[in-house]
């Protein structure tokens, strides 16, 4: 197969056009053009008034190698690469140590899920509820019931990532192509198929529901099991060796090989690892608040006379301003079409999360707006002094909003 790339095409053009830009750019006939398929799609907005769609295509074609030769100098002629995921091994016969995965959220759910492909029959613990269970949760504390700390937008299967947009793209390089794995699996799962080829590819809440369903089934399919309402309360270690997890329900599940993918709220966990002697750094990250606009207004700025077009959907963006200070301030998390959701998991704190569906219909948009803060500058001193800072400014938030939002007393 070839890849071809900046492949610029009209917006509204005809089924036609590719195989015609395909057939100009290769300088070839309709017999020698096998197949294609699109493997990305992006597009150009720059002129509002002629947006044009930006294509990378994989293309079959007789006299591949004849072709190659012939676009040595053109960087947008190349071989396709190949994506297939390649396991790194597979179990042995006769295992009987089981590895442990801590946390079901994206991490944690695909963790298992390769183990489980890889034949190692993992064991999930998650402290959480499955996710329908949880999703009545979450929504029950957006109508105002109390707050479960154990099953919220933070906590439970699938993680924070499904209360969200379900965006599944990033800017980090991926040369071994493993992105490809996770849309495949999504696919496969009951995802949309375009999500393998447009440039900013989202799932939304409700179709995410399902999806994270039926890839646990496969797990269990696989010989892995999953535990819910579990949380790992310590670890057992000896001589720098972990032997085990001593669990909420008092069970201890004996293990040398344990994977946390516990997600950045589960501080608590981090408070045991800290206890207990194990290294922990503290990094650098950003904090900040939520912005709610009209999604119409959005689509107009970036889309001008286009706005509306279904193959752009809701419009996006992105900003960022770097301040004298040296600091940095951006947007981040923008959920075109989405609401801003409570998500906070533990009393007395705020915390906001932006969510959208798949169609991204609703009236307004939403992004956080944040600075990069470090510990050097903003938390020095202790490894979770971040954590204590985080409280801190929810706590003062959650304070804040209760003064505005309680009745007087008469």
């Amino acid at each position: 197969m070839l890849r071809l790339t900046e492949i610029k095409l009209p917006l509204n053009h005809d089924e036609q056009a590719l195989p015609a830009a395909i057939l100009q750019k290769l300088g070839i006939s309709v017999e020698q053009l096998l197949s294609f398929n699109v493997f990305k799609r992006a597009y150009d907005a720059r002129n509002k008034s002629d947006i044009l769609l930006i294509y990378t295509l994989d293309v079959a074609v007789t006299d591949q190698q004849v072709l190659l030769d012939s676009f040595q100098a053109d960087p947008h002629v190349r071989e396709a690469p190949d994506m297939t995921y390649q396991f790194v091994t597979h179990a042995p016969k006769g295992l009987t140590s089981r590895p442990v995965v801590v946390g079901f959220g994206p991490c944690g759910l695909f963790a298992a899920l390769i183990l489980a492909q890889m034949g190692f029959r993992p064991i999930v613990l998650e402290r959480g509820k499955a996710v329908r269970e949880r999703t009545k949760d979450t929504f029950g504390f957006w109508r105002k019931q109390p707050l479960n700390t154990e099953s919220n937008v933070q906590f439970g299967e699938g993680g924070a990532g499904t209360f969200s947009d379900g965006k599944l793209y990033s800017q980090i390089k991926d040369r071994k192509h493993y992105g490809r794995k996770v849309l495949n699996e999504f696919v496969a799962a009951g995802a949309p198929e375009e999500i393998l080829y447009v440039s900013k590819p989202h799932i939304g809440t409700f179709k995410l529901v399902n999806m994270v369903e039926k890839m646990r089934a496969e797990i269990i399919e696989l010989g892995g099991e999953i535990r819910f309402s579990t949380r790992v309360d310590k670890l057992d270690i000896e001589d720098n060796q972990l032997k085990g997890l001593h669990l909420s329900n008092n069970e201890y599940l004996p293990s040398e090989h344990v994977i946390l993918a516990v997600g950045h709220s589960a501080r608590d966990t981090f408070e045991m690892l800290h206890d207990m002697g194990v290294y922990v750094e503290a990094k650098p990250f950003s904090i900040g608040f939520r912005i709610e606009h009209e999604q119409s207004m959005i689509d107009e700025c970036r889309f001008g006379p286009n706005a509306g077009n279904p193959i752009l959907g809701a419009a996006d963006y992105k900003l960022v301003h770097h301040c004298k200070n040296g600091r940095s301030v951006y947007s981040f998390c923008m959920c075109p079409g989405g609401t801003v959701v409570a998500a906070t998991s533990e009393e007395g704190r705020v915390v906001t999360n932006g969510m959208s569906q798949y169609s991204r219909h609703e009236r307004n948009a939403n992004s956080a707006i944040v600075v990069g803060i470090t510990p050097e500058q903003d938390y020095p001193g202790h490894p979770l002094a971040g954590i204590a800072l985080q409280r801190n400014l929810e706590e003062l938030a959650f304070t804040a909003g209760a003064k505005i939002i309680m009745p007087p007393h008469n």
